[in-house]
């Protein structure tokens, strides 16, 4: 390996995902404030994700919508005067 380019803080970092509330535990540098207690009694620093394995519907086999941001309601506020003037 290439010296001086690799991250030299790792740590152990919780990741949760929001839609679930399932968590996972591995090393990680992503930047973050947050921090949670984890299963084994200790706390970590805490990333928050929209989606992951445990939501994906690639990995669950099922189709689920998450709308955390309210982007399904901006679009269909964006386009409704399109659907408006094909009923007339």
């Amino acid at each position: 390996m290439k010296k001086n380019i690799h991250p030299d803080n790792y740590r152990m970092v919780i990741f949760r995902d929001i839609s679930t509330d399932d968590e996972f535990l591995t090393r990680s540098c992503a930047p973050t404030k947050d921090t949670a207690t984890f299963k084994d009694g200790n706390e970590y620093p805490l990333v928050k994700l929209e989606i992951s394995s445990a939501s994906h519907p690639f990995y669950t086999g099922k189709m689920k919508f998450v709308d955390t941001a309210g982007r399904i309601d901006k679009f269909n506020k964006k386009f409704a005067k399109f659907a408006k003037k094909e009923e007339d």
